[in-house]
Formats: C-alpha cells, sequence, structure tokens
C-alpha cells in the first residue's frame, strides 16, 4: 500500500485528500496542512515510487503503468482507512489522477481543487514529452526533469517551486522515472475525453497568470463544464500552493465552505 499521513479532526467528519504530481510528494502540500487541518480531516499520499512510498514493500509493481493503475493505488488507501466521499485536491499532473479517480468513482467525491491543473498539451508540451520519450532511456533523467521544472517555471518567483520538485524527484530511480514518464502516451487521449466529459461534480481551479503552458487550456473547459470555476493568481506560476499559499488556501476553503451553503453563491462566473 502506498504510504500515506492523516491528519484526524476532533469533530469535523469531511476529509480532504491531496494527490500530488509527478516527481513530487506529499511534500508539496506543506504550506496547507495548518489552515485546512482547522475545519477538515486531512488525508496526504505519496504516489507509488514518490516520497516515503518508495520504501513500500509494494514498491516495484509489475503491471505497467497507466493513469486508471495508478488511481486504483490511492482507492486502496481511501478504503483502507474507510474514507466517505471526500474533497480532491490535486496539483498538476495529480489533477489527471484526481479527474480519473471522479471518472472511476465518482460517488467518492464531493468536489474536485485543482491546483496548475493539465486540462490539455500545448505545443510546448507536446515537444518536451515527445523529446522526454526519445531520450528517457539514454539521459540521466534528473537532466531532463530539471529541464522541464526550468521550462515549465521559468522565472525567479517560481525558484521554490522548481527546487522543491526537483529535490524530491531525486528519490526516484531511473526505471521508476521511465514508466512513470510512458504514462505520457496515454495524456492527450484521456485528456480529449475529461473534456468532453462533464461529469457535473464542483470543481475550482486555481491557476497561476503565468503557468504559460496550462492556462489558457483551463480558461476553455470553464466554460464548457457548468460546475467549473476559474480563480486566477496573479504573479504566480504552476505550482499555485506553493508559490503563494495564503491566496490559494483563501480560494480553496472558501470554495470548499460555499458547497455547504448552496443559496451563498459567491463563486460565480
Amino acid at each position: 500500500m502506498l504510504f500515506y499521513k492523516a491528519y484526524k479532526h476532533s469533530s469535523s467528519r469531511e476529509w480532504v485528500v491531496f494527490i500530488h504530481g509527478a516527481g513530487g510528494s506529499s511534500v508539496v502540500w506543506h504550506k496547507q496542512i495548518r489552515d485546512f487541518r482547522k475545519d477538515f480531516n486531512l488525508l496526504l499520499i505519496d504516489l507509488r515510487g514518490h516520497g516515503k512510498s518508495v520504501d513500500a514493500i509494494k514498491n516495484i509493481w509489475k503491471e505497467e503503468y497507466t493513469f486508471p493503475a495508478v488511481t486504483k493505488d490511492i482507492i486502496e488507501v481511501l478504503d483502507h482507512l474507510d474514507i466517505p466521499p471526500a474533497h480532491f485536491m490535486g496539483v498538476s499532473l495529480g489533477t489527471i489522477l484526481a479527474r480519473q479517480l471522479a471518472e472511476m468513482e465518482p460517488q467518492r467525491v464531493r468536489s474536485l481543487v485543482m491546483a496548475g491543473a493539465i486540462t490539455r498539451l500545448n505545443i510546448t508540451s507536446r515537444v518536451l514529452v515527445y523529446l522526454g520519450n526519445t531520450f528517457k532511456s539514454v539521459v540521466p533523467f534528473m537532466w531532463l526533469y530539471s529541464l522541464f521544472a526550468w521550462i515549465i517555471m521559468p522565472r525567479k518567483h517560481h525558484s521554490e517551486s522548481r527546487n522543491l520538485f526537483i529535490r524530491e524527484a531525486k528519490r526516484l530511480c531511473q526505471k521508476e522515472f521511465i514508466r512513470w514518464f510512458k504514462m505520457t502516451k496515454d495524456i492527450n487521449p484521456i485528456l480529449k475525453y475529461f473534456k468532453e466529459k462533464d461529469l457535473a461534480i464542483p470543481t475550482l481551479y486555481i491557476m497561476g497568470e503565468e503557468d504559460i503552458m496550462f492556462l489558457e487550456p483551463v480558461k476553455k473547459i470553464v466554460k464548457e463544464h457548468k460546475l467549473s470555476l476559474l480563480k486566477i493568481v496573479k504573479a504566480c506560476g504552476h505550482v499555485v500552493n506553493v508559490e503563494q499559499p495564503e491566496k490559494f488556501n483563501q480560494l480553496s476553503l472558501e470554495f470548499l465552505r460555499n458547497l455547504n451553503q448552496p443559496h451563498q453563491n459567491s463563486f460565480a462566473h
């Protein structure tokens, strides 16, 4: 089973489940824990091969890595802890896994909060994926990962997010990186399907205005999915929850609290 850490609330029965991105770990959510645990039970998970899940007994998965297979790992933890329908929060590639979970078992998902969401690959990201798949077996993966991190988070004030992801990625081994990178071949078809199918689950997208690779596609999907909302954080890049945690926490918590007050829709388009 994946490594997880749960923070129990003394009275609340609501849960927020945090899903990190590829190459990261649950550490990327450390700036959310204090604010969110005041009102919610929290569950932070390290995905297979990441963070402390590297040390798990089942750290070598024999089946091919696919988005459904990796999502089943998360569901296994939810079942183990008997987690009720929860709010799911993803960052970067973790947003794809959160959406995949909502596709597979929508009854588990009360809402989605997507930070630095990946909803479509633009030309730049497609070129990166192509180069990565071409050279993933011959170039040290940290070179590739560092290059991607610099391209996605290029500015000086993105450095904390960039360095955090690079530091956490060092826990991966080359074989594990290759297993994860092979999943990129499935990204375009799965994102196209997600775009076309509206699950009608309340969804908040929080994007940095400097997230040049992923912001524009999110703007389009929000127009098409009726329960989706978009908040854009100024002077911020891809990993919003790390770069501007106060703003991210404020927007997320306001959204979650608002779900219990259907007649007070302060998050209207």
